[in-house]
């Protein structure tokens, strides 16, 4: 029987669009062949967007990618939330008044940016009845997007796949049989504290990738046995730094945005490499006679091989006016403030920079990839 391939999008706002140029490499790779070279697609934050953006194509990939690359390639903030200078600079004094004035203001903002142009624009963009139909074809056989619920303090992976598939609830970890929808995506890239939290039946959730302490996981879960990860950062240790200022507003943030998108995905790696490493030493046929029904999972991870931070840097000027005044005055434009930055610089100049650093770092690994697909290099 032939493996399934799962592909794993990690989140991490803007820096998602290194994921398209390395998909794009990929397509690139896949040629004219028939079909999907993955079965099954999951996402998280705003790799859950490209995601189903993929999925929505079905077997359709090299048009899937080719639509999802027209779209970062002209991106403006103004698609993903309100930068107008009033946008800006009403969000700035409302969460001041709230700061200040504390309990004589009637209600307080309930995030720093409004997103409803990102709405309006997967509205426009996704077909979920393509989806639907790619599902019931067998194209594909599961997309998931997870998002983290602020009542219950689970992280849930909502998933759309074969009706053979069953639901799952591991330790704070869960997955929902669901009917994807644009609230599902809006839920799943809700970046604490900048985008508005998203109710979805009872519950309000927000990013995907907080409290995930196995991103892996839903890919497992729903089948696959190889599994393709793009990560929107460096996976590997940097290495230690002498700091002698004291951190910025802006670095400080970026830091507990990185902690949230790759922290977890880092060790869940390396978690599931010890696991491999110890089915390894057993045969299948002492693993049957002694009960094991884990099975080593074949991974392949594609990561940017420069720093995503000082590449936004470089493109700081990019931003609306009012923004990056905001931005500047909290040290985001500085090189060690520029992590918060690499995740909102939502602009065409940035993210053709990051698709062509994820192209090229893909095509730099052809061999493997060929290999990991079953294709002839």
């Amino acid at each position: 029987m032939e493996q399934r391939t799962g592909l794993l999008l990690s989140g991490g706002g803007a820096r998602a669009a290194y994921q398209v140029g390395a998909l794009l490499a990929i397509a690139k790779l896949w040629g004219r062949r028939p079909g999907n070279p993955f079965q099954i697609i999951c996402g998280t934050s705003a790799g859950a967007i490209n995601a189903v953006a993929l999925a929505c194509y079905g077997a359709r990939f090299r048009l899937g990618v080719r639509h999802l690359a027209r779209v970062w390639r002209n991106f403006h903030v103004d698609q993903v939330f309100e930068a107008d200078t009033r946008a800006v600079l009403g969000s700035v004094g409302r969460w001041g008044s709230a700061i200040l004035f504390g309990a004589l203001v009637r209600q307080n903002p309930l995030s720093l940016l409004n997103n409803a142009p990102l709405r309006a624009l997967l509205e426009r963009e996704l077909d979920f009845s393509a989806l639907a139909q790619a599902l019931q074809a067998g194209d594909l056989r599961a997309v998931a997007v997870t998002a983290s619920g602020y009542s219950s303090g689970e992280n849930l992976a909502f998933y759309q796949g074969a009706p053979d598939l069953e639901p799952w609830r591991r330790a704070q970890r869960v997955g929902v049989p669901s009917m994807l929808a644009v609230d599902h995506l809006l839920a799943s890239s809700a970046i604490p504290f900048v985008f508005p939290a998203v109710r979805i039946h009872r519950e309000y959730f927000g990013d995907g990738s907080m409290r995930q302490m196995a991103p892996i996981s839903p890919v497992i879960h729903l089948g696959a046995e190889r599994i393709l990860v793009i990560s929107g950062g460096r996976i590997q240790e940097k290495p230690r730094a002498r700091g002698e200022a004291y951190p910025s507003l802006a670095q400080v943030a970026g830091h507990a945005l990185s902690s949230i998108f790759l922290d977890g995905l880092a060790m869940d790696l390396e978690r599931l490499q010890r696991i491999n490493a110890t089915l390894g030493a057993f045969s299948p046929e002492v693993r049957a006679q002694a009960g094991l029904t884990l099975k080593p999972i074949q991974t392949l991870v594609l990561a940017p091989s420069r720093s995503l931070d000082d590449l936004a840097a470089m493109h700081h000027r990019a931003l609306p006016r009012a923004l990056g005044f905001v931005l500047r005055s909290i040290g985001a434009t500085r090189r060690n403030g520029s992590a918060l930055l690499s995740y909102l610089l939502f602009e065409s100049v940035y993210t053709r920079a990051l698709m062509d650093l994820g192209y090229r770092d893909a095509l730099a690994r052809t061999a493997e990839l060929a290999s990991f697909l079953g294709l002839e290099a």
